[in-house]
């Protein structure tokens, strides 16, 4: 049997695209993203360059696998992670975003239990 071409781009389609909801002043909207700039490093390389203003979530997705999900703790996790390693200054924006994904105030150093500390 034979079967024609499929007339979706699947070859453009068929990897992880990251797509950031913001608060604007008129309200929260998804940005307007390159498609080339759709990829996961190029998300977290903007976030911490101060591209967005008020970023809300970031949504992951593939439509070739059929899958979408709320990667905003992951994004959020691996911000924290960077700003501490690399001792970044971020906006308050961002921090926001990180603190409200992980639960916890970033670059605070949780205290030893007494009697571990030399």
């Amino acid at each position: 049997m034979r079967t024609s071409p499929s007339i979706i781009p699947t070859d453009r389609l068929d990897r992880d695209i990251y797509l950031v909801l913001e608060d604007f002043r008129s309200g929260p909207a998804w940005r307007e993203t390159d498609e080339g700039e759709t990829d996961y490093r190029t998300l977290i390389g903007d976030l911490l360059a101060g591209q967005y203003d008020e970023p809300l979530r970031v949504v992951a997705f593939n439509p070739v696998e059929g899958w979408s999900r709320d990667a905003s703790e992951d994004v959020a996790l691996d911000l924290a992670r960077r700003v501490d390693e690399e001792g970044r200054e971020i906006s308050d924006a961002l921090w926001e975003f990180i603190e409200s994904h992980t639960g916890r105030p970033i670059g605070v150093q949780l205290a030893l239990p007494f009697g571990l500390v030399n």
